[in-house]
């Protein structure tokens, strides 16, 4: 039996592999709504993403941000996430996602604070794996400015965001309903700032020097050493159980659903219009 707020939840641990941009985002709405915060047990996702896409943040505009005769052109797929932020492209990275209620985790002060909470273990992640990593709200001189909108995920910094070198490694995104957490972020393996410039319609400069990748920090590692290593510092931060296992039923016939229809959609897609 789970035991509920003493921070030793037995956690879901899915590995869905690499699949497309619409599958992806699909799962995860899917787990988000699916999730029981009276009953179910907290969920962390890890995945990957075959072929590269881009994700939009819940509230951006393809029109306005992307160059979308670009996009077609190269027959690039474009999802919205249900979280909030920028753009990303995703290729030759690790992505995680979780679910969870406020009480399966160490307890948080704010919303915010439940940021350094639940992204601890990717910071132990990094500094296991011999990286200077720490949260910019640490590093951020007295009267710096944090949070500002970007239209590209990594040209911005928030106070959880995590740099190595002074440079954003990853990004992470938060979404709440009615007592659930859900979160999801990337840790890239690669350098991909220049593929994402490309398909913005207005592009921010300075964008590869801001941010960076595990490649260009010295750290070469595969994916199922890095999967092991983030599970391993995932239960030792959050002093979690990960058990794993695959998708319910429920969930499994709601991503379909949601794939086919929502994810297919230009109006969700492009505009974040319910279809």
């Amino acid at each position: 039996m789970d035991r509920q707020g003493d921070h030793t939840a037995v956690w879901r641990l899915i590995d869905t592999g690499p699949l497309s941009g619409r599958e992806n985002m699909a799962i995860d709405e899917a787990l988000f709504r699916c999730f029981d915060p009276a009953s179910s047990r907290p969920v962390l996702r890890l995945y990957g993403w075959q072929p590269p896409a881009l994700s939009l943040g819940r509230f951006q505009k393809a029109a306005a941000d992307l160059d979308l005769d670009r996009c077609r052109a190269d027959n690039l797929t474009i999802v919205r996430r249900i979280t909030g932020g920028g753009a990303i492209y995703h290729a030759d990275e690790l992505t995680y996602s979780l679910v969870c209620g406020p009480s399966q985790i160490p307890a948080a002060t704010s919303v915010k604070e439940s940021f350094r909470v639940l992204t601890g273990f990717l910071l132990g992640l990094y500094r296991a794996l011999g990286l200077q990593a720490a949260y910019a709200a640490d590093l951020a001189p007295a009267g710096s400015r944090l949070g500002e909108r970007t239209p590209l995920c990594f040209a911005g910094k928030e106070s959880y965001d995590i740099l190595v070198n002074g440079r954003k490694l990853g990004g992470n995104a938060q979404r709440r309903s009615r007592q659930i957490i859900f979160q999801h972020g990337s840790i890239p393996l690669q350098q991909r700032a220049a593929q994402c410039l490309r398909y913005l319609a207005i592009k921010p400069q300075g964008i590869e020097q801001a941010s960076t990748c595990l490649a260009e920090q010295g750290i070469a590692v595969d994916n199922d050493q890095l999967q092991q290593a983030l599970v391993a510092q995932f239960q030792a931060q959050l002093g979690a159980i990960l058990q794993a296992g695959k998708l319910t039923d429920a969930e499994r016939a709601l991503s379909q659903r949601l794939a086919a229809g929502k994810y297919c959609a230009d109006c969700w897609n492009l505009e974040g219009t319910e279809p």
